[in-house]
């Protein structure tokens, strides 16, 4: 008996251990989320589904400030990351989708053009708005502004929506690199994000912890150990009923 209550306690113990949730590539917001932030890291990779590229990096940070009518205003930072081997690129702009789909879409700061339903390089496709350096027809890039190497960017964009909505979903979360340097036949890529932080009613979370932000997702093997630890306990308190009985027999 002794050791099937040891196999449980251990694998109650196990789960404990590797069940932090990590936060999926998505976050919910609405009006009581006022000051909730997310912080997303993005690895550039060209061509359809290619590798990433080796030190083209960069960071976004979104803050909701405000839930008015049917809009949602946010203030945004971009953070162009890029490190050696690469020796320069450009962020030219950003985009994600949106649950429900926006109608409309503003912004001002370093990114201060939008455009709605467009085409992402890379194999990425239509993205539902994307938020750029310069006014041109697409989100693939263009112009040539935009966030160079170690360079940094601040602004705010509104979403718009055909009527109010009670909580909105961000996710699949993209930058545009251009004009790279020190990559050998690679001037353009994209970048997909995953969310690395966010924050919630004072509460900061990193690296895929628990946090009262975000889309909790179960790490591999939670449910098998959980599972585990409760079938141990079943056996010894099995054991421990056998032994009962057979005792009083006796």
């Amino acid at each position: 008996m002794t050791k099937y209550f040891k196999f449980a306690s251990l694998a109650i113990a196990a789960s404990l251990t590797v069940a932090s949730p990590a936060l999926a590539d998505s976050m919910l917001f609405n009006a009581a989320d006022i000051g909730k932030a997310i912080t997303l890291d993005y690895n550039g990779y060209s061509g359809s589904g290619g590798a990433s590229i080796n030190g083209l990096t960069g960071s976004t940070t979104f803050t909701l400030t405000g839930v008015s009518g049917n809009d949602y205003t946010f203030d945004y930072s971009v953070a162009n990351t890029t490190s050696a081997p690469v020796t320069d690129s450009r962020i030219s702009s950003f985009a994600f989708n949106t649950d429900p789909t926006i109608s409309g879409a503003a912004s001002t700061g370093a990114y201060s053009y939008t455009q709605l339903n467009s085409n992402y390089p890379n194999g990425i496709g239509t993205v539902d708005v994307c938020f750029k350096d310069a006014s041109t027809g697409a989100c693939a890039g263009g112009g040539s502004g935009g966030l160079t190497a170690g360079q940094s960017g601040t602004g705010s964009f509104t979403l718009s929506f055909a009527s109010p909505v009670s909580a909105l979903t961000l996710s699949d979360f993209y930058v545009r690199y251009q004009s790279i340097t020190g990559v050998p036949g690679i001037t353009s890529a994209s970048g997909a994000g995953t969310i690395t932080s966010s924050t919630s009613g004072g509460s900061t979370t990193s690296g895929g912890s628990t946090s009262t932000g975000g889309t909790p997702v179960p790490e591999p093997g939670m449910l098998g150990l959980f599972g585990a630890g409760i079938i141990g306990l079943a056996l010894a308190r099995r054991r421990r009923q056998v032994a009962q009985v057979r005792f009083a027999a006796a």
